[in-house]
């Protein structure tokens, strides 16, 4: 639970640094590094379904970001880098690399129906009991707005917290550039 508490570490200085620097494209850089370590944190919590949707909501979005980003501002990448950043960010994506290879040992092998040999797992009581309790006329929607109720509300904050970051980055002034004066 340490590489937890490490990822949230992380992921709320991404958040920070995405905030208060003043390069739209480093800006948008911070923002997908925030995504991914969240998809990661959302399968420490085990719900590799949000993780998956913010994993694809979050590719999406920095492919459009970085388009409109580079085509907005001239970003050039010089070869001229500090050692200290590439090492500081070396340590980063390889910190990174080894949480998710942490997660992938937890999960079981591929094709492994773990539900079905578990009796008390969640979809045999969804399939034994979901009528019963819910009152609902279809399983499906008994299981996604009453048992899952948490995790389809967790999506629908990934789907709706992506498509705040991309107004917010997108703007047409920025607030960093109405503090700057005129060059």
């Amino acid at each position: 639970m340490t590489i937890f508490y490490i990822l949230m570490l992380f992921v709320i200085i991404a958040a920070i640094i995405a905030v208060e620097t003043k390069r739209l494209l480093s800006a948008v850089i911070c923002v997908g590094a925030v995504g991914f370590g969240a998809s990661i944190m959302f399968l420490f919590l085990r719900a590799p379904d949000i993780a998956i949707t913010q994993v694809v909501v979050e590719v999406l979005a920095l492919i459009i970001l970085i388009r409109v980003c580079i085509s907005r501002e001239l970003t050039f990448i010089s070869g001229d880098k500090e050692f200290f950043a590439m090492v500081v960010s070396i340590v980063i994506i390889f910190a990174i690399f080894l949480a998710g290879v942490r997660v992938l040992d937890t999960l079981p092998d591929f094709g492994t129906p773990v539900f079905a040999e578990t009796t008390d797992a969640a979809s045999q009581t969804y399939t034994a009991e979901g009528m019963q309790k819910t009152g609902a006329a279809n399983l499906v929607a008994s299981v996604i707005l009453d048992f899952r109720a948490y995790d389809t509300l967790g999506e629908a904050t990934v789907l709706f917290t992506s498509i705040i970051g991309a107004t917010v980055i997108l703007r047409k002034t920025s607030k960093k550039l109405l503090e700057e004066p005129d060059k």
